[in-house]
């Protein structure tokens, strides 16, 4: 596969069973590689604590950071209790409270995202899920504090794009972000889930293609598919990565930070002429 990723030569299906592979890191192999401590917070102080996303504070050369992100299974029973990395209302709304603590004490923002998409069942909706989801947008763009996003696994839909929201977003070489799952895309355009393999060379959902057009800042190689079992490197290369980006922003004023990550998304626009001058 390391062949293969030096040649551009896997395709963009490859990538998203990549992704979703069992052996791939999850945030609490990055947060006990990359981070000097970490000291977990729950519940949204509303309804309850989504074991689908974990959040808290980790440091980082000396500099506290809250670290906020999906984490899935590795079989079925820790699958169930994780709900497979798909946040309820609850782990959006966990998030917001963790982020906008790190924003009252002066601390940046680091979302680690991999998950296929917001939990779509009939509790979540009753309990807002899309208000949820909103939420995170609307007041994740005005935070005065630094904020990174990456993009580990899979990036699904608004349920990755709540925890989006940042100055810049990274992702790994093997990590996908897309607007929904290629079986999703291949249902709604073709009425064929079998036609994936199809969709996800359309959607352009792969680290390099999404950095040619402009979507994310940075793709961190991964040495060979990012496995648990062999991190180590990849977990040395994320740590130098993010000193550097939080040595670019500390001494940056805040009305600067909520600027340029305003300027960032309002820069899309363009992004939208340009495909509608293609069609």
């Amino acid at each position: 596969m390391e062949e293969k990723n030096r040649e551009g030569a896997v395709s963009a299906w490859d990538r998203v069973q990549i992704a979703r592979s069992a052996d791939r890191p999850y945030i609490k192999d990055f947060i006990s590689r990359i981070f000097d401590g970490f000291l977990e917070l729950h519940g949204d102080r509303l309804f309850g604590d989504d074991r689908a996303v974990i959040g808290g504070i980790a440091a980082i050369d000396r500099q506290y950071v809250t670290v906020i992100g999906q984490q899935k299974g590795r079989n079925a029973k820790e699958n169930k209790r994780r709900n497979f990395g798909m946040p309820n209302p609850e782990g959006y709304r966990k998030a917001l409270r963790l982020a906008k603590q790190a924003e009252k004490f002066s601390r940046p923002i680091l979302f680690f995202v991999d998950t296929p998409g917001a939990f779509c069942g009939m509790e979540a909706e009753e309990r807002g899920q899309g208000e949820a989801i909103a939420r995170n947008l609307f007041e994740l763009s005005d935070l005065r504090v630094p904020v990174l996003s990456i993009i580990t696994g899979e990036g699904g839909s608004g349920g990755a794009l709540a925890f989006a929201v940042a100055n810049e977003v990274w992702m790994l070489e093997n990590a996908v972000y897309s607007v929904l799952s290629p079986e999703g895309f291949a249902a709604i355009l073709w009425k064929d889930k079998k036609r994936a393999e199809e969709a996800a060379e359309i959607m352009k959902m792969t680290a390099t293609e999404l950095k040619g057009m402009g979507i994310i800042e940075k793709v961190i190689p991964e040495p060979q598919p990012a496995n648990v079992a062999d991190m180590d490197e990849l977990a040395l290369s994320m740590r130098r990565e993010i000193r550097a980006f939080l040595k670019d922003y500390q001494d940056m004023p805040a009305e600067e930070i909520v600027r340029r990550r305003k300027d960032r998304f309002r820069s899309y626009g363009v992004f939208d002429e340009c495909v509608k001058e293609s069609l």
